[in-house]
């Protein structure tokens, strides 16, 4: 059977019939593979017995996956929306780094942003009801980006006057040898993480910190309410998220009979 450009479009972008699906386990088990073997290089233990048989494996994966980005420039209609999209800059990132250590010295072990792009297990898996999950979660942050922002303002705020405060209460004696240092101290108190490579020395100081303390606590709840709210809100309507793709522009989601892309408007009803 003639592989035309459509039919092989149809195996690289679908996943709805076995051809399309062995291409994407194929894909899975490759992208399970590269990263196994970028983990094992960053070991010394391993690097210095296999480090040869790694660097063998790694121009295999990067080999195929850069035939694999390129069928996909190719196939799509629409080469600058897949290249910029996230899924493209994803797949670009996946190849990058292995092209970059023949100039900078372990960039290779970058290549585990590969596990990016195992989000396409979703469809292959039959998993698409968690991307209605996934959409609800997404839908609900971005509807509370705003409250976000002014809290994050409000909170930079609160780091800049306390880290000033401490400075001119502490100076250097104390480790606060500036205003951002200081900053950088009322931060790690906010967030009660508290490294403890600076701390007060004054009573004055002492108090400040305590206050700063039992504003994080208060703190840290915000955000959590703020999301919890937008979830709440977004509870409907319901996303129905598929399997189907536009093979055009590489657009997830689609409705089960959709006969048009939603975001390009092309056909996207293919057979193979």
């Amino acid at each position: 059977m003639k592989l035309t450009k459509r039919k092989l479009a149809h195996i690289v972008f679908e996943s709805n019939d076995r051809p399309s699906r062995t291409f994407d386990v194929v894909l899975l088990i490759l992208i399970f593979g590269s990263v196994i073997v970028a983990v094992l290089d960053s070991v010394t233990e391993l690097k210095e017995g296999y480090g040869r048989l790694f660097f063998t494996l790694e121009l295999i994966f990067t080999f195929l996956f850069t035939i694999e980005y390129g069928l996909r420039v190719w196939l799509t209609s629409k080469t600058f929306r897949y290249v910029s999209s996230f899924y493209g800059i994803v797949d670009l990132l996946a190849i990058l780094p292995v092209y970059l250590s023949f100039f900078v010295a372990n960039v290779q072990l970058l290549t585990v942003v590969r596990a990016l792009r195992l989000l396409r297990v979703i469809r292959i898996l039959k998993l698409g009801r968690y991307l209605a999950e996934a959409d609800f979660i997404r839908r609900s942050l971005k509807a509370s980006m705003t409250k976000i922002q002014i809290f994050l303002f409000t909170v930079l705020t609160i780091v800049l006057i306390m880290g000033t405060l401490m400075y001119l209460i502490e100076g250097p004696a104390a480790g606060f040898t500036s205003i951002p240092r200081a900053m950088y101290w009322a931060i790690v108190t906010l967030t009660t993480v508290g490294f403890g490579d600076i701390t007060p020395q004054t009573p004055l100081g002492q108090f400040v910190a305590s206050l700063i303390m039992l504003l994080g606590y208060a703190i840290i709840a915000v955000p959590t309410g703020i999301v919890s709210s937008e979830m709440t809100k977004q509870k409907s309507p319901e996303y129905h998220a598929t399997s189907k793709t536009c093979t055009y522009c590489g657009q997830d989601g689609l409705d089960k009979d959709a006969k048009f892309c939603k975001n390009c408007g092309h056909p996207v009803d293919i057979k193979p």
